[in-house]
């Protein structure tokens, strides 16, 4: 199955290094020496990893096909996806490929049914999971332990907590917005 794991960037020096925008928890693995990735572009492009390093936050990478500066140019804003077995799960007994949680049903901590997951949306600041409610629409939950404090991939269930507002937006209390408002 493949799985993207960046967005290539621009280049960086003359001789075909690309910066990368990683979308992987897993990247000193993805882009290790003698990777093979594959391109999401209309034609899909096979790209060996000959070389990567870390450079003041942002990954690097060098790929054996690609010679000079002009080539790395020319992969700008693509996607890269890598071969991951269908039964692969991350080191960290605590992290989840998306994968895995799409399609979840959703619960309450009482066990009431609250929908399902339908997608994981990754910030800079924290994952999402988008949860598509009984009632049709779809609300986002922070993938936090406090409002996600179970998952169960041999059940098949998540467990999110009924906090007011957090499954329900009706239902949120409403907060004053302007000092001394009430």
């Amino acid at each position: 199955m493949l799985v993207t794991v960046g967005r290539l960037g621009r280049a960086h020096g003359i001789k075909g290094e690309v910066g990368v925008d990683v979308r992987t928890d897993e990247p000193d693995l993805r882009f290790a020496d003698g990777a093979t990735l594959v391109t999401d572009s209309r034609v899909p492009r096979t790209l060996t990893v000959a070389a990567s390093r870390w450079h003041s936050g942002r990954l690097l990478v060098k790929f054996a096909e690609v010679a000079d500066r002009t080539a790395a140019e020319q992969l700008r804003n693509l996607f890269v996806q890598a071969e991951v077995a269908e039964d692969a799960r991350p080191e960290d007994p605590e992290e989840y490929y998306d994968r895995e949680l799409v399609g979840l049903a959703v619960r309450t901590a009482d066990g009431a049914e609250a929908g399902e997951v339908i997608d994981v949306v990754h910030l800079p600041s924290q994952d999402l999971l988008e949860i598509r409610r009984p009632a049709g629409n779809a609300v986002l939950v922070p993938l936090v332990e406090e409002l996600v404090p179970e998952i169960n991939l041999d059940k098949q269930y998540v467990v999110v907590a009924d906090r007011p507002g957090l499954l329900d937006p009706e239902g949120a209390d409403e907060v004053p917005t302007e000092p001394g408002a009430d």
